[in-house]
């Protein structure tokens, strides 16, 4: 398996420090909000890497932070006359809710920054003693200079960053590149005791004194959004490797950007798009299928045309699955083997999906050979003469066998299809701003139309459907609908 690793810049064989086991940390939310199509795609991409190395036989631990103490959580508390505590917790839960929803492993250890003041304190402390660090007025800076590699994670030199740089009004730097370890606490704001008076640690400081205390460093992964590397990892990695005199990450991991409709999200812009936005409307799995269509490390647009064409793509799967099961179910199969050159064909297509995967994880690269399959079985199954072979059955069971472990990595296509096509048909038709019993009741009307031999009230209302976004279809066991797509 290869990997691309930030800090190189390039593809490398993947080879965790301890041959059966991967230690991975993932930067979680600022829980401060509810979370958006940004924070989905980064939860997606670093669950499917965790399962899919859970896969290969590795033992993954896993570390995904939640940062519960911050300016914004801070803002947030006084716009809503709570307290922080309250604030942090309510999207807390408002995040598991969400990842629940997406089908998001829980991550082994998930610690939060207000559990942990004590080792940040002794990182601080540790950082002053080695002289990375200095007081100043109750505030702990770090001295950016002294680390000599600053900037190499994010390929920024010092004196490019030297001059965009400046010393806020309050801030009392040796020099205007310098970050905070530790901020004196403000009149009304939250703070703990420590050496150097009242105050709260700095963002970048938590995640380096929990990765190290969870996984010790070096260890294998970090990850994050692109956003993340600088500054919060280019600080993460030098404070780390300052005080600890070590690499302090051997693999950099980061996903790409989303974009709404080809702009970047914000809040000014009005495209801010919450995971609850969207799953008001779509499947959650259709979500989560969307945001595995692209490269991990590509730039993602998210807009409605594209979600269609991802819902589409899951019921295309879904529907496969589901015939493959109810052909299977007959029973019926003679002795005629299927061909040679489809059965090569499905393990040509098995092993390329897997190398894709092994390919930095490029799940864009293996959904492709997914469809491939599918259509290789839409092909078998409208075949009269294959479709009743023995080699056929064989086929089929290996086709589903295949996609349980796709599921197991993916985290998609775990349910049982017909329950997800018709969770779907009532996802679309909600869209669509129309009910059940409305469809119901018009199917109902148009059978006994056709008992009473009134062909042209039938075919109305066979119309009045078809003009909802309905389609019907008259089978042995009685009327079936779908929504027109």
């Amino acid at each position: 398996m290869f990997l691309y690793n930030s800090f190189s810049r390039k593809k490398e064989k993947f080879e965790p420090l301890n041959k059966n086991l991967v230690k991975i940390y993932v930067c979680g939310i600022t829980a401060y909000d509810y979370c958006h199509i940004g924070h989905a795609r980064s939860a997606v991409v670093f669950d499917v890497l965790v399962r899919y190395l859970r896969f290969l036989g590795y033992e993954v631990k896993f570390v995904r932070n939640f940062t519960d103490i911050d300016d914004k959580i801070i803002n947030r508390s006084r716009q809503e006359g709570v307290s922080w505590a309250e604030i942090a917790a309510k999207y807390i839960q408002a995040f598991y809710e969400d990842m629940d929803r997406l089908n998001i492993l829980r991550a082994d250890i998930e610690p939060k920054a207000t559990e942990h003041i004590q080792d940040m304190i002794e990182l601080t402390q540790l950082l002053i003693d080695k002289g990375f660090a200095y007081v100043k007025d109750g505030d702990v800076y770090f001295r950016v200079r002294k680390f000599g590699s600053y900037g190499r994670l994010s390929g920024r030199n010092i004196e490019e960053l030297q001059s965009g740089a400046r010393i806020a009004p309050g801030e009392k730097k040796e020099d205007p590149l310098d970050f905070a370890l530790w901020k004196s606490s403000k009149p009304d704001e939250p703070f703990w005791d420590s050496p150097w008076g009242k105050g709260r640690p700095g963002w970048h400081l938590e995640c380096s004194a929990m990765s190290k205390k969870y996984l010790g460093v070096p260890f294998d992964i970090h990850g994050g959004g692109k956003d993340l590397i600088f500054p919060h990892h280019e600080n993460e990695r030098a404070q780390s490797e300052a005080a600890y005199d070590t690499t302090f990450v051997n693999y950099w991991v980061h996903n790409g950007f989303v974009q709404v409709n080809s702009e970047k999200m914000s809040k000014s812009l009005g495209n801010f798009i919450t995971i609850r936005d969207i799953l008001a409307n779509y499947h959650p799995q259709v979500l989560r299928f969307f945001l595995l269509t692209k490269h991990y490390r590509s730039p993602l647009d998210y807009n409605l045309f594209a979600l269609d064409e991802a819902e589409k793509g899951v019921k295309r799967i879904y529907q496969m699955l589901h015939d493959i099961k109810q052909t299977l179910e007959t029973k019926k199969w003679t002795n005629i083997s299927c061909p040679e050159e489809i059965k090569q064909k499905f393990l040509d297509y098995k092993h390329n999906f897997w190398a894709a995967l092994d390919d930095d994880l490029n799940t864009a690269k293996a959904l492709g050979f997914l469809f491939n399959i599918v259509r290789l079985v839409n092909k078998i199954l409208t075949d009269k003469k294959n479709k009743k072979s023995i080699g056929t059955q064989t086929l089929l069971e290996q086709v589903q066998d295949f996609f349980k472990q796709v599921s197991e990595v993916l985290g998609m296509f775990e349910k049982e299809s017909w329950e997800f096509l018709e969770e779907l048909k009532m996802s679309q038709i909600k869209r669509k701003g129309i009910s059940k019993d409305k469809i119901e009741t018009l199917i109902k009307q148009r059978e006994q139309a056709r008992k009473a031999k009134d062909f042209k009230l039938a075919d109305s209302l066979r119309d009045e459907l078809r003009e909802l976004g309905i389609e019907i279809k008259d089978t042995p066991q009685g009327t079936r609908w779908d929504v027109l797509g």
